[in-house]
């Protein structure tokens, strides 16, 4: 339900659907193995790639992007990224990022997708003294 893609983002703005993700092995394209699968309990996903809620500079509102895929596909709520992301720095956004989604669940909770905008707010905050302002503005959460 839930998943963290820690990798290389490639996006295609002429045939969107070619899009896709760098793994080990081979491609995660996002029409072929994402949005033709069928997801019914996916609920979050985070894009540690570079360039994944990005469309195209002459039609921005018109491209289908990564995380926009990934949300059409059925996820609720994604994380991702509106240009290059710097591994060294951007760790510390993501571990402050699941402090706060994670929370609740030393009190018998579970995660919440609904959360994630906030604990992305609240992850900023924690960071602003390690992490650069332009590697903390390149996140943004699309969905509930």
């Amino acid at each position: 339900t839930w998943v963290h893609l820690a990798c290389h983002g490639k996006q295609d703005p002429k045939q969107p659907y070619d899009s896709h993700f760098v793994m080990r092995d081979e491609h995660l394209t996002l029409l072929d193995d994402i949005m033709e699968r069928h997801l019914p309990q996916a609920e979050f996903t985070f894009l540690s790639a570079c360039h994944t809620a990005v469309g195209d500079e002459e039609t921005p509102d018109e491209v289908i992007d990564l995380a926009a895929g990934i949300q059409f596909s059925g996820f609720k709520s994604v994380v991702g990224t509106l240009w290059e992301v710097d591994d060294s720095v951007v760790k510390h956004v993501v571990e402050a990022f699941y402090r706060y989604m994670s929370g609740d669940l030393k009190d018998g909770g579970v995660m919440d997708c609904t959360k994630a905008a906030w604990a992305l707010n609240c992850a900023m905050h924690v960071v602003k003294t390690k992490v650069p302002l332009e590697q903390r503005m390149v996140f943004v959460n699309i969905g509930v």
